[in-house]
């Protein structure tokens, strides 16, 4: 499930490109995250508000608006199916044209006579990841004192945020799905000097978690069985650590 939701999520990245004035960094393709809700959304598309999400409870695109609504269930649906739905629906939520094209590399490569599966308990972890994502980030930034949006970025499909811890370190810390940094759901933290990835080799062995230094440079720690407050303790002693460097202080 965690790759029919890579993809699915690319239909709502779509829609910022077709409807939000591009952004250098990308930000007009990434995607919040609704606790309350379990679900996927996009930027505001409209003046009015009108927004495209990918709801986790009901496996279906959905638009939200103050006016109206409508939904489209993905189970047993092409690929060919939803995008008909989105073409049709955005021109009479939007009145504009749907483009499903991308400036970067779609994660798969399918046709569109995909069929969507669904899997329910596989779907219901998914959810709880993002929320469990969302929550431990947020509250990491608030006892860190950093400021940030939480987002989703669709190519990669981590929730990630950014911020300055101060004038000559950022950071960047999320949930990453599983790649070939860790073969399953990761918490990470990268630090940046001038836009450079922080070299780690000499870093403090952690307690919780691990750091890589052989492409990614940072800390991770899979996010399997893992509670909230052991996630923020990782990523606060990895901050610590960082502030240890006399360069980056």
């Amino acid at each position: 499930m965690t790759e029919i939701m890579h993809f699915a999520a690319q239909y709502l990245a779509a829609a910022g490109i077709s409807f939000i004035e591009k952004k250098a960094d990308d930000s007009h393709t990434n995607l919040g995250f609704s606790v309350r809700n379990q679900q996927l959304e996009t930027h505001p598309l409209s003046t009015n508000g009108d927004v495209l999400c990918l709801n986790y409870n009901t496996f279906s695109l959905d638009w939200s608006s103050p006016k109206f609504s409508a939904s489209f269930f993905l189970e047993d649906k092409t690929h060919l199916q939803a995008l008909e739905w989105l073409h049709n629906s955005a021109k009479i939520f939007l009145g504009k044209e749907y483009k499903y094209q991308f400036h970067y590399a779609l994660p798969n490569v399918i046709d569109d006579s995909f069929i969507y599966e669904l899997n329910i308990s596989e779907l219901n972890e998914l959810a709880s990841l993002r929320t469990l994502a969302q929550s431990t980030i947020l509250e990491t930034l608030r006892e860190l004192k950093l400021k940030s949006d939480v987002r989703v970025w669709p190519h990669h499909f981590d929730t990630g945020a950014y911020a300055s811890l101060n004038s000559k370190l950022d950071l960047g810390l999320g949930m990453a799905i599983p790649d070939e940094v860790v073969n399953e759901h990761y918490f990470y933290i990268s630090g940046y000097k001038e836009g450079k990835s922080v070299e780690t080799i000499n870093m403090e062995i952690l307690t919780e978690g691990e750091w890589k230094n052989n492409g990614f440079k940072g800390a991770v720690l899979p996010v399997k069985k893992v509670e909230k407050d052991k996630a923020i303790q990782f990523f606060t002693s990895v901050v610590k650590e960082y502030e240890k460097d006399g360069e980056l202080c």
